[in-house]
């Protein structure tokens, strides 16, 4: 049922009670920070609503009416109704602002999420992070059921139900250990040549592999793979054992390029940049230590 619109605000209630417990409108008003003149007009204002005499005046002060002192003693009530819920929310946002649930795909968790959080831990030293690794689509089907309050995918397009932005721009590359024939070509392989060959692979609902079967599509699509692995540090390894083309991000094999373990081999044909992305739920904004580390992730970029 909706509420009146003969009922006093809260704000007019607490002036009732001040004056009744204070024995004047001029105490009253001086110590809920109002003039007197405010504080007499809101009274008459609030006995013009509710259609009965609230106070009596004198020049020794105020007084309730047997009217106004039911009305106070209904007004206490409100009023301790409000301030339990007040104090509830507050409980509410201290719980919400001490603990931070994080969820991301493998490369942003490993590469980029590291630096974020010591920088989060300078503005926010008590939060307690909570970060869980899952590829792109259990990410977000994570956000969606709110077991996560930031999460962090890979891929061209914000998944269905969340909202996102941009926060960090990856490439992906194909990497052979040095032994292989590949290795040896300078200009690289047709993407024609990279679609029908088996390689190793992260498995199918990865960002990863969501970008280069969009990537092979035009080219006769993705050969079944050799191997389908879920970590970037497997892909690695069977890279630099010899067995197979792998495609990963070029933010993981970085070290491994440098020192000569790995061969990155051009596609000059397709384009494997993808943004990584920060999602939360359609609707409802970042708010507490999810909208800091927002924050200081587009800080990131735009200092990148």
């Amino acid at each position: 049922m909706a509420v009146s619109h003969r009922v006093p605000d809260l704000g007019a209630l607490e002036l009732l009670l001040a004056v009744v417990r204070l024995g004047s409108v001029g105490r009253a008003a001086a110590e809920l920070g109002v003039t007197q003149p405010a504080a007499s007009a809101r009274i008459r204002s609030m006995e013009r609503l509710i259609g009965v005499a609230l106070l009596e005046r004198s020049p020794r002060g105020s007084r309730p009416t047997e009217e106004g002192a039911l009305v106070a003693e209904w007004a206490r009530q409100v009023v301790a109704a409000a301030e339990a819920l007040d104090a509830g929310l507050d409980a509410l946002r201290e719980r919400r602002d001490g603990r931070l649930r994080v969820v991301a795909s493998l490369t942003v968790a490993e590469y980029l999420m590291p630096g974020w959080l010591v920088t989060l831990r300078t503005v926010r030293p008590g939060v307690a992070v909570t970060l869980r690794t899952a590829n792109s689509t259990v990410v977000a089907e994570q956000v969606r059921g709110g077991a996560a309050d930031l999460g962090f995918v890979e891929g061209a397009r914000t998944p269905a139900g969340l909202h996102g932005t941009v926060v960090a721009t990856d490439r992906l590359v194909v990497v052979v250990g040095p032994g292989h024939p590949w290795a040896r070509r300078r200009s690289g392989v047709p993407a024609a040549e990279l679609a029908r060959t088996p390689l190793v692979l992260r498995e199918e609902g990865s960002g990863t592999r969501e970008v280069l079967d969009r990537a092979l599509a035009a080219h006769g699509g993705t050969a079944p793979p050799m191997l389908q692995l879920a970590s970037t540090t497997a892909l690695k390894a069977a890279a630099v054992s010899g067995a197979g083309p792998v495609v990963v991000s070029d933010l993981a094999v970085a070290d491994e390029v440098a020192a000569g373990r790995l061969v990155c081999v051009p596609v000059p044909e397709l384009d494997l940049a993808r943004p990584l992305r920060a999602v939360w739920p359609a609707g409802r904004r970042p708010a507490g230590p999810a909208r800091e580390l927002l924050g200081l992730t587009r800080a990131s970029r735009a200092g990148g």
